[in-house]
């Protein structure tokens, strides 16, 4: 990947022998395979057995999960915050183990749409939950540095699936609660 890196900075007409490039290529080699380290990683390692009995049966939510990923078609920055609900079946999750997934599937190169279905159907896959819900909200600097260059925007996505798909209440209390951010 280095040798990538500075074959770009020359296609771009750079010296990279100057002072501030000379160590530019391992640089970002290193920094690319840390924000993609989400292919090195399964979901069964993230989660680790960290799955319970629970006799426990309303919703739970973690909100405001950071995320940081790197959009697909630009392969520039995209940044926000992950709120995830389930409504346990007899099992529940670990706590971390909700953002580790976010974690995993964020280091990825990704559009914010799978990103989303991605963390559902995981929680889903994994606990036997009656639903889930993720919403995702995030700035993209696709769109504010090149494009459109709108600064003040900001995608929301979301994944419905099981109760939070077909029962309306479920759906708005979970909506509802992750407004009291």
């Amino acid at each position: 990947m280095q040798d990538l890196y500075k074959k770009l900075l020359e296609e771009l007409g750079e010296d990279v022998n100057r002072e501030g490039l000379q160590k530019t290529p391992e640089r970002a080699a290193k920094a690319f395979q840390y924000l993609t380290r989400g292919y090195d990683q399964s979901v069964d390692e993230v989660i680790n057995g960290a799955i319970f009995e629970s006799d426990m049966d309303e919703m739970v939510i973690v909100k405001g999960i950071e995320l940081y990923s790197i959009c697909e078609h630009h392969l520039l920055p995209f940044f926000g915050k992950c709120h995830v609900a389930y409504i346990p079946n007899g099992k529940i999750i670990g706590l971390s183990k909700i953002a580790r997934i976010v974690d995993l599937f964020s280091s990825r190169l990704q559009l914010q749409e799978n990103l989303t279905m991605q963390v559902a159907d995981t929680i889903l896959k994994y606990t036997g939950a009656e639903g889930v819900g993720v919403v995702v909200e995030a700035r993209h600097l696709c769109m504010m540095m090149r494009g459109a260059q709108k600064q003040n925007s900001v995608m929301t996505t979301s994944c419905m699936l099981g109760s939070f798909r077909k029962d309306q209440a479920t759906r708005s209390e979970f909506l509802s609660l992750i407004k009291a951010i």
